[in-house]
């Protein structure tokens, strides 16, 4: 099922959920901390959705849907990626290591005739990055990413939060040659995301 823009934004949830249910999403998570912008919330629906994540966390300070900017910005997508607020970045991050063990578990009962498989499923915890400028990051193309993968996105200004950034397995960081500090958080987003799926494609 594809759906132009047009359609996303008038499809009604209840019409697409046999259809959504069936989608193939990816052991893949983003995680949003304190993003004020709400066209950059909707415009990282419309890439999760791209992506095909497993889950959004919206966290901390910011509009969620139903917000009427964040429906036009994400052309829809807000009905296609499953999303959920948090009071922090540091709750989701739990939450989401927790969803992994217990997937893991799953897939270890399921294939128990495979040791292999089984010994992978069960050492294979979830990685955290957050894309982030910070002393402890390293080039994002450096990374060895691997799935379960969460990607943490922060604020326009002050970017992830120093506490969030502690909760993390590593920090990657787009390299900025000209005299802006920073990319938009969206395209930071795209760039890491899109990077990281091209070395995990043999995988998904």
């Amino acid at each position: 099922m594809k759906l132009n823009a047009k359609e996303l934004r008038e499809v009604e949830e209840k019409d697409i959920e046999v259809s959504l249910k069936a989608l193939k999403r990816h052991p893949i998570y983003f995680i949003l901390e304190n993003i004020y912008d709400t066209y950059n919330v909707g415009g990282i629906f419309r890439l999760a959705d791209a992506i095909g994540v497993s889950k959004m966390y919206l966290c901390g300070q910011m509009e969620i849907p139903p917000n009427s900017k964040i429906k036009k910005a994400s052309i829809g997508t807000y009905k296609i990626v499953p999303w959920e607020y948090r009071n922090s970045a540091a709750e989701a991050i739990e939450e989401v290591r927790s969803i992994v063990l217990l997937f893991n578990g799953s897939i270890a009962e399921n294939q128990k005739n495979n040791n292999e498989t089984m010994e992978q499923s069960n050492n294979h915890k979830i990685q955290v990055i957050a894309v982030e400028q910070s002393s402890s990051s390293v080039p994002y193309i450096e990374l060895d990413y691997q799935l379960p993968l969460a990607l943490v996105f922060g604020n326009e200004t002050f970017g992830v939060l120093p506490e969030t950034l502690k909760l993390v397995d590593h920090v990657a960081e787009i390299p900025m040659w000209g005299i802006n500090k920073s990319l938009n958080v969206i395209v930071s987003a795209a760039i890491v995301s899109y990077w990281a799926m091209s070395k995990m494609e043999k995988v998904l």
